[in-house]
Formats: C-alpha cells, structure tokens, sequence
C-alpha cells in the first residue's frame, strides 16, 4: 500500500508518564505523537519484531515472583500500548493490497502456517480441546492478527486496507467472533451477549487454576484485546477485563493475573474515561492499598493538600507574633504611665531641689528604656515643663512608631504567607 506517513516520523516517547494520558481531563484530546523528520538514511520503520517484546513478554509473565513487592510501572508495557493506542505512530504499509494473507484465512481460503490447518477446523475440532490450546503457539497469531509482528513469522501483520476489507466481510467477522468465544471458554470465561458482557463459564474452577498458573496465557489475553480493537470490537475490552479485575480482586479467585491486568489488559483501552472506571475499581479493592501505582500522579496530589495545608500555620505564627508584640507594646505603656506617675510625685515632694533632678542620673532605669529619642527632644538641664514634654513626647511617638512597627512585621509574614500558598497555582496541573 506504500508508506502511510511519507517522509514524516514520529518521536516516539521515552517516560511511562510520556505514554500514559489516563488521568488527563477528558476536555483535553488524547496526545498525539510529536512529529520529526525522517532522517536521511534511516532504515524505513515497520511492524517489525519490538526488540524490546520478549523483555515486556517475560515482564508480564511474572506476576506470581513479583506478588511480595511493591509493583513498578512498565516502560515496555507503556509504550508498546502507547503505539496500539495512537495507531502505530511509525507504522507504514509495505505489503499490497490483494496480499490479503488474515483475511483469506478468515474466509477459509488458506491455512494458517506452518500447521497447515483451516479456519473451520480450528473452531469445530479444536474447540474444548484445552491441551492444543495450551501447547500450540502459532495459530493465536492467525486468529487474533495485528499490526505489529508476533513470534510465529509465518503470520502477516494486519494492514489499514485489509483492516477495512475485514470489518466488511460478514464471513470472516462471524468466524471471527467464534474464535473469541473458543477462548473465552479457555480461560473458563462465557461471552453472554453481543455487546461483550461474559461471566464464569461452567467449568470456571477448574479453568482459573490453569489461568493462574500459565502466565504466558496474559500475554494470549492481551493479544485477544488489541485484536478486537483493531477489527472494530473495542466495545468488548471492558466488559472483559472488568471481569478479569473482579475475579484477581476481589474474588481472589485468579490473583497472579493483576499485574498484568493492570499495566496491559486496562492500557488496551482507547477510551481514557474507560481507563479510569477500571482503574478507580481497581483502586478500591487493591491490597495492600498503598501499592497501587496506577492512579492519578501522586505529584499533584502532594501539591494540592501542600497548597491546602502550608498557608495555615504562618497565618496563626503571625497572630500569635501580632499579640505578643501588642502585649510587650501594652507593658511598655503601663511602665510609661507609672514612671509619669512617679515622676510627677517626686516633683511635688521636691520642687526646690528642681537642679539635683536634672543633674542626678535617673534612679529608674525604666525612664531611658521608655524614652528611646530623649537626645533628640531637646538639652538634658530643661524645666520640669520641659522634662514632662519631653517624657510625654516619647510616649507620643512611641505609639506613632509603633503601627509602623506592627505593619512592617505584618507585611513580612504576609510575604511568609503567600509563598506557600503560589505552590496551590500548580494544583491544577496534571501530568499526562
């Protein structure tokens, strides 16, 4: 069909956070891959092999030696769902359109390769037979095809053309639909409806042993999810791994299945606000809770009760500043107003010796301590008018110089206050 994305590429992503837009607002459209230049000499991309497919293989597969540790995101996981999600960003057509190969096989015009066996011979004499199910590993990439490589090399990747010739062709979408159930039933799990619903099928007990013991099956289940995507199915992922997370969760009945529940089956989900309802159930019944890593980013979380919690304690720090000051301003007074009171006192008792007040020092050290500018009032041998105008005017500009005082203090633990409170503008922010 040619190259799909002519001489454009796309920069592929290099975090978990890159690739995951679950907790994203839903009026922000899905990410698009960031777009650069195909460099001159670079080797065309395809739907090759991932290189990195058997380290995220073996990474789903051990759920059950990873039970006792706290999880990790995948980075493998997120972004090989990150390109099934945006359709393959780097994706391009190189087979022609009548190469047909799923298609064909669908319509049971050709076996699948390298058994030789036909579509109508899988689905009528394979059907129950759990042991070829589970030993044979190149018919799942012939009933579930894609747009990428699997390990049975026989197997062709889906194109674009051939994804629409399939939607199309009422004989292979019924054909199609069978093989889902035969695999369903596999896993010991029924397809109740045509809009995806399933339940336990009758020998579930003995199904969900064998499930959660054969973690190569996850890597089966989340094959099946992509497939139904891409061959206009993707309604049907949620019933089912609603379904798979009921059953690790909170029935306990498959429990080594929840890792891979988690960082793939969900990830298969196009629909962001889907994510979300599967995510937020399973939130709520993970054990133990404070290892559930797939929720919102706990960043914004830590700013948001930060933007909360910090404007508070500066706010009663400068109370409680603001009234201490007031009381040493209060004590100041009180010992103002008795050293007046005094003063006047010892002016009735000794007038006559008006010089000795004025040239004796001052017996009450508290006279300087409340008379802060007394050199600026004027020369220290004034009258006894002089000396009460000069005591009174301290008192005067001590309350004068006192709000000031206050506003000043005010104004710095107000600045205290604020920068707590900038780190809450960041509280809207959401990681992708």
């Amino acid at each position: 069909m040619g190259n799909l994305l002519g001489g454009v590429g796309f920069r592929e992503p290099s975090t978990v956070e890159d690739c995951d837009s679950t907790w994203q607002t839903d009026s922000e459209p899905e990410p698009e891959p960031e777009p650069e230049p195909e460099q001159p000499g670079r080797p065309r991309a395809s739907p090759a092999p991932d290189e990195l497919a058997e380290a995220a293989g073996a990474e789903q597969g051990s759920d059950s030696t990873e039970a006792t540790a706290k999880p990790k995101r995948s980075f493998y996981a997120a972004r090989d769902l990150y390109k099934y999600r945006h359709q393959y960003p780097n994706f391009k057509d190189i087979r022609y359109q009548n190469d047909l190969s799923n298609l064909r096989f669908y319509k049971n015009k050709i076996p699948f390769k390298p058994d030789g066996v036909y579509i109508e011979e899988v689905l009528n004499k394979w059907k129950g037979d759990y042991e070829k199910l589970e030993h044979n590993h190149t018919y799942i990439q012939w009933l579930f095809p894609l747009r990428e490589q699997g390990l049975n090399f026989y197997a062709k990747e889906l194109t674009t053309y051939e994804i629409e010739e399939f939607k199309k062709t009422k004989e292979a979408i019924r054909r199609f639909l069978l093989a889902y159930k035969m695999m369903l039933e596999f896993f010991g799990i029924k397809l109740m409806d045509k809009t995806g619903n399933v339940t336990r099928a009758v020998n579930w007990q003995e199904r969900f042993q064998h499930l959660n013991e054969s973690q190569h099956n996850y890597l089966r289940i989340t094959r099946i999810l992509k497939s139904l995507g891409e061959l206009g199915y993707e309604s049907f992922k949620s019933p089912l791994v609603k379904f798979i997370l009921h059953e690790a969760l909170v029935e306990n009945t498959i429990p080594n299945i929840k890792q891979s529940a988690l960082e793939y089956f969900v990830y298969t989900i196009r629909d962001r606000r889907e994510r979300r309802k599967l995510l937020r159930f399973a939130q709520k019944h993970y054990t133990p809770s404070e290892n559930f890593i797939w929720g919102p980013p706990r960043k914004d979380e830590s700013e948001g009760s930060k933007a909360q919690k910090t404007p508070a304690p500066p706010a009663s720090g400068q109370n409680s500043q603001t009234s201490t000051h007031k009381k040493s301003k209060d004590s100041k007074n009180s010992s103002l107003a008795v050293h007046i009171n005094n003063k006047s006192a010892e002016e009735k008792k000794g007038a006559p010796e008006e010089p000795e007040v004025t040239d004796r020092p001052s017996t009450e050290p508290s006279s300087d301590a409340a008379r802060p500018r007394n050199t600026e009032d004027g020369d220290a041998e004034s009258s006894n008018s002089q000396s009460e105008k000069a005591v009174s005017n301290p008192a005067e500009k001590k309350e004068s110089a006192s709000p000031p005082e206050k506003d000043e203090e005010g104004e710095s633990h107000n600045k205290d206050c604020d920068n707590p409170g900038n780190t809450g503008s960041h509280d809207d922010t959401l990681l992708p």
